[in-house]
């Protein structure tokens, strides 16, 4: 009889420091995932070196020890699982649900946030949609793959002409830049995949994703016998790459004593297995990329100067997103057609003013974050017009105190009350049909139209002329726009 092997179900990781919730999870889950369980942070990166396999995507709660009634942890650990998966769907779910710790977990590349207590069928579908969505970008078409960059800002043209410059060459390439900018999509669409290498070999490390003591026996391989647990040679990413290109990620995570071993590859070709004398030549070219910056890194003592020198002949730097002006709302379109036609939905369309707040938000989590907000606005408003409140809500925007915002009196003397209140006054006694909120409304809309008329379009800084903030402002136009 022929054995009929299963399909593996996603591997879904829960971090929950309450073991109650861990189990009620666990049990209310397991229909559909494969689920472990940790309680920290330390024992979650110590947990994802073991697993055989790695997580689909992760379900993370902000209050953990040591510091179990601040996000804190939380936090970090957001940061620190997408350090070592980028593309991990992460899911956030806490009983700390301010909209500020909401919207600055989703800002550091979370895919979605749920408040505790929640119904197990809704935290499925939360889950189910961000693994789907996920799904939907491995199944990116290939031509989508070989044009990564998006935009015309000089920002972009500049990433242009540096990868043009040192697309085909044979040296070491460093990439910098911010955690969510892209990195990644860089070393391998436009400096592998688009050059004269695309038929060979492309092989991603990623140095904060393993052991620091297997670092080396990945890196170089291993004879049979070099250290318990080897129980045949095994050739390592170096010899694997061949004439390929290896990408290392998170180089700044490299220990000193690999460092030196790294440099030696760069210099000559030269390596050794674990275990070996012999030494053996590698012909594969080296894509480095790291968030630190390494000139401090090499300042205290962490990072080799030699090295970095090395790899910095070649240097890129992946631009924030807050200095690509529209291009912003070029990758906006992307993504949204991209989503509504591999999830055969309709697309969501932004207001106007929606539009004004999307160009002036700074997108701190870069493109992660950008693409992120568009897959949740893609899930909840399919075929509708999103407005600023909508938009705003899935937005890191802090909480600040308004500005006082009391009419055209404030700031000023008792005088310029006592004329306003006479001209009321005299207006109320001619007993004609009158309305204050009419008045109100066209004084708004006066004032409005002046301070972005001073500001010459500026939002932000029409709203700091009035006194107000930005986002108060885009909810004014947009009632403004609508009324007749």
């Amino acid at each position: 009889m022929t054995e009929i092997s299963l399909p593996e179900k996603p591997l879904l990781l829960i971090v929950d420091d309450d073991p109650l919730i861990c189990d009620t999870l666990s049990f209310s889950l397991s229909s559909r995932f494969e689920v472990v369980t940790s309680h920290s942070r330390p024992h979650t990166l110590q947990l994802l070196r073991q697993l055989r396999r790695p997580p689909a995507l992760a379900l993370v709660d902000l209050g953990l020890p040591p510091l179990p009634h601040r996000p804190d942890e939380g936090f970090a650990l957001i940061s620190d699982l997408l350090k070592i998966a980028p593309d991990l769907p992460i899911v956030v779910l806490s009983g700390q649900s301010e909209d500020g710790n909401a919207r600055h977990a989703r800002t550091l590349g979370a895919a979605d946030f749920v408040a505790k207590p929640c119904n197990p069928g809704d935290l499925q579908q939360v889950l189910q949609g961000a693994l789907s969505f996920r799904g939907l970008e491995a199944k990116r078409p290939a031509g989508e793959a070989a044009s990564p960059l998006i935009g015309n800002s000089p920002a972009i043209e500049k990433l242009r002409l540096q990868l043009r410059q040192y697309a085909d060459l044979p040296f070491a390439v460093l990439i910098e830049g911010e955690s969510g900018s892209g990195k990644e999509i860089i070393a391998s669409a436009c400096l592998h995949y688009d050059t004269c290498r695309r038929e060979k070999p492309f092989l991603a490390l990623n140095c904060a994703a393993i052991s620091p003591n297997l670092v080396e026996a990945t890196l170089f391989g291993y004879a049979r016998g070099a250290f318990t647990g080897a129980v045949s040679t095994k050739a390592g990413y170096f010899e694997d790459a061949a004439d390929g290109t290896l990408f290392l990620d998170e180089i700044g995570e490299l220990a000193l004593e690999l460092q030196a071993k790294l440099l030696r590859v760069l210099e000559n070709g030269e390596y050794q297995r674990v275990g070996e004398t012999q030494p053996r030549v590698s012909r594969a070219r080296i894509i480095a990329a790291t968030n630190r910056d390494l000139r401090k890194e090499v300042r205290g003592g962490n990072f080799r100067a030699d090295l970095y020198h090395r790899l910095s002949v070649c240097a890129i730097v992946a631009p924030p997103l807050r200095e690509m002006g529209d291009d912003k709302l070029l990758l906006l379109e992307h993504f949204r057609q991209l989503y509504a036609a591999q999830a055969q939905q309709l697309p969501f369309t932004l207001s106007d003013a929606a539009r004004h707040l999307w160009l002036d938000y700074s997108f701190p989590g870069n493109v992660r974050e950008l693409r992120n907000i568009v897959i949740r606005l893609a899930t909840k408003y399919s075929g509708q017009m999103v407005d600023v409140a909508a938009l705003e809500a899935e937005l890191d925007v802090p909480d600040e105190p308004l500005l006082a915002a009391a009419g055209v009196a404030a700031g000023g003397d008792e005088g310029d009350g006592e004329a306003i209140m006479a001209a009321a006054t005299q207006r109320l006694r001619q007993r004609e049909a009158f309305s204050l909120d009419g008045l109100l409304k066209a004084t708004e809309r006066g004032y409005i139209e002046a301070a972005l008329k001073l500001a010459h379009g500026n939002v932000s800084q029409a709203a700091r002329l009035l006194g107000i903030h930005r986002t108060t402002l885009y909810n004014r136009m947009e009632s403004s726009a609508r009324e007749p």
